[in-house]
């Protein structure tokens, strides 16, 4: 890993590849490690930037105020990237929309994978989870915490932990655990969601969803799909949140297909 330094901390990056660049954002309970499986192929055909999220994998937590929109902004310039292929899981795909938002300029095609909506109205199931996860922390007991995640995120709710690959949680065990640590400073200094028109989208867009996934998510991803002008819908019927450990194979070939365009 690189790092990129400044008064916030620093950013931890790496970059895979050679041809034109795609930048892949982790999710908010992971890090880059995540596309691992991913990254292989892509590298055949394009420069892939991953990235850790401040207070996520070898990132920095934040030390003042920050957004990580203007985080990626600032890594892409550093790197000398004038327009990218831009891909985000979970809250790396919210960035990668608000980027998108922000930047259009800066943004060749854009797909988002089990994205969160900015103000939806969760199901009983997540505000049971998310009550289980503050508990947990509340109580000081991180590992508890984790085991909440790895239950809602990697597993999911539509199968059993025999269900899962084996060695999937114990990749996502550390990154995750990290990512719970840092939550309560990244939530004091980090800029929320925005909340501008998805109409204004105007590139290529893919968006994803697992069909073992939260039904909340599968329910925000249509709303992704037809909310932004010309965007494709793609369900994986095998992945639950974090369908880049799930289905690394369907994800990649869908990639593959999707960037060349």
């Amino acid at each position: 890993m690189i790092r990129l330094a400044d008064d916030l901390g620093h950013l931890a990056y790496v970059v895979s590849g050679d041809g034109p660049a795609v930048v892949l954002v982790h999710a908010g309970v992971a890090d880059h490690q995540m596309w691992d499986a991913v990254v292989p192929g892509l590298a055949e055909r394009y420069t892939v930037i991953r990235h850790d999220l401040r207070g996520f994998g070898e990132s920095a937590p934040p030390a003042g105020p920050y957004s990580d929109v203007d985080d990626l902004r600032r890594l892409l310039d550093h790197l000398g990237h004038e327009r990218v292929r831009l891909v985000g899981a979970s809250w790396g795909g919210r960035v990668a929309v608000d980027f998108t938002l922000a930047h259009p300029e800066r943004v060749h095609s854009l797909a988002l994978f089990a994205a969160p909506w900015p103000g939806y109205d969760w199901s009983a199931q997540m505000h049971a989870y998310d009550g289980a996860e503050t508990a947990a922390l509340a109580a000081g007991d991180v590992d508890a915490a984790t085991q909440v995640n790895l239950d809602m995120w990697l597993r999911g709710p539509a199968r059993e932990w025999a269900d899962v690959a084996a060695g999937l949680a114990d990749r996502v065990r550390g990154p995750m655990r990290t990512s719970l640590v840092n939550m309560g400073v990244r939530d004091q200094h980090g800029q929320g969601p925005g909340t501008s028109d998805l109409a204004g989208i105007s590139v290529p867009t893919l968006v994803g969803v697992g069909k073992l996934d939260v039904a909340d998510f599968q329910d925000i991803a249509r709303r992704y799909a037809a909310e932004i002008p010309g965007a494709t819908l793609v369900e994986f019927p095998t992945a639950a949140h974090l369908i880049a450990l799930d289905a690394p194979d369907e994800l990649a070939a869908q990639l593959s297909t999707f960037l060349a365009v």
